[in-house]
């Protein structure tokens, strides 16, 4: 359990900031890592070639840590949508074939998958959460004819966890391939690449990852490194580094998934912030930061109950997200209600999703259920 951690973000004791799901809180080193990049880059003449390539190697070396694996599988992407994009180029669906979706589940995991099979043939499935929680239902969704499972490791309405290890099994049974949507988890909820053994993982960089919009990460495995990227950019190809000697063009590529990595990957703002963010992510660790904001949500299940509040069951839950639910549907005035007390989370669906980090109190807790209290 890490004790309270709130000096290393730059929120107001009067703000109960409980919506990391929306936008990562800032840590003030990350902002100040932009502000010395933006100073840097304000003086041209400063930067060498071995700027372009040394953060983003740290920051790679750093996701590939943070998801139990080296460097050599991560690609630095700009979106979600982009790093499911490169996964969908890679994957085959075709006629008779399925593509397995979750009901509600984020756009950017959808879209992908709706363009390729009316391009190419095949059909989405849509799986429906059952009283058992997600992953009962997306084991029976999985059949000979799924070729790709796409899901996130919990939903970003309310955090209900799927079993990645349990579905990686079946899609593997079946030959299918496992896109996983970590978005809403990594950083804070441990997800091990070599248990779950799945095809490309993608994240945002600005949530639980607590570091830059517009920055997100690609996980590939050892298959598909050699794939197709989505760009055909200067900086992924053999001896890049050589400035001198761009214009010796190569059809070779650097190792690992760096072909996936996006134009103008070296963002220096964004590197140098993201780098920091996920040095601190690693000092403090991913299992520690779940433990400790399980006590949180945990907190906030037990007391929005006693209020005639609902959460998914503990067992069907992520330990840092959680959402609850009215019966008969959220009342009207609660979101301005909110507001108006300074409490900062989000609205999904029915559901009002609470996501805190490791800057989140006690009375921060106990605002947010003021607030739901007077709903009751």
């Amino acid at each position: 359990m890490l004790g309270d951690q709130r000096y290393l973000f730059d929120v107001p004791r009067d703000v109960a900031y409980l919506n990391c799901a929306f936008f990562g809180p800032r840590l003030v080193a990350v902002t100040d890592a932009g502000r010395d990049a933006i100073d840097r880059t304000a003086k041209p003449w400063v930067i060498s070639p071995a700027d372009f390539f040394e953060p983003v190697e740290h920051l790679r070396s750093n996701v590939g840590a943070l998801l139990g694996d080296d460097g050599e599988g991560v690609a630095i992407v700009p979106s979600i949508s982009y790093g499911v994009a490169v996964a969908a180029a890679n994957l085959a669906v075709g006629d008779g074939r399925s593509v397995v979706l979750l009901h509600e589940q984020f756009p950017s995991n959808v879209y992908p998958w709706r363009a390729k099979v009316a391009r190419e043939g095949g059909a989405i499935v849509t799986v429906n959460r059952s009283a058992d929680g997600w992953t009962a239902a997306i084991l029976d969704a999985i059949n000979e004819r799924t070729r790709v499972v796409v899901v996130p490791h919990c939903h970003w309405t309310d955090g209900s966890v799927v079993d990645l290890v349990e579905v990686g099994r079946a899609a593997r049974a079946v030959g299918a391939a496992l896109v996983v949507d970590a978005s809403q988890s990594f950083g804070a909820m441990p997800l091990d690449i070599k248990e779950i053994k799945p095809d490309f993982v993608a994240s945002v960089g600005y949530k639980w990852q607590l570091g830059y919009y517009g920055l997100a990460y690609l996980w590939a495995a050892d298959r598909h490194r050699s794939g197709q990227p989505l760009e055909e950019g200067w900086i992924t190809r053999h001896e890049a580094e050589d400035f001198a000697g761009l214009v010796e063009y190569t059809d070779e590529y650097e190792p690992g998934a760096r072909r996936f990595d996006m134009g103008e990957r070296s963002n220096f703002i964004g590197v140098a912030m993201a780098v920091a963010a996920t040095d601190q992510i690693r000092e403090w660790g991913i299992g520690e930061i779940a433990e400790t904001l399980r006590e949180v949500t945990g907190r906030v299940a037990d007391g929005a109950a006693q209020l005639g509040w609902e959460a998914a069951p503990e067992n069907q839950r992520s330990p840092h997200l959680i959402g609850v639910r009215r019966m008969g549907g959220l009342p009207v005035g609660l979101a301005e209600a909110l507001i108006a007390a300074n409490v900062s989370v989000s609205i999904r669906g029915d559901s009002v999703r609470i996501a805190p980090h490791l800057h989140t109190t006690r009375e921060d807790v106990d605002r947010l259920l003021t607030v739901l209290d007077a709903f009751s």
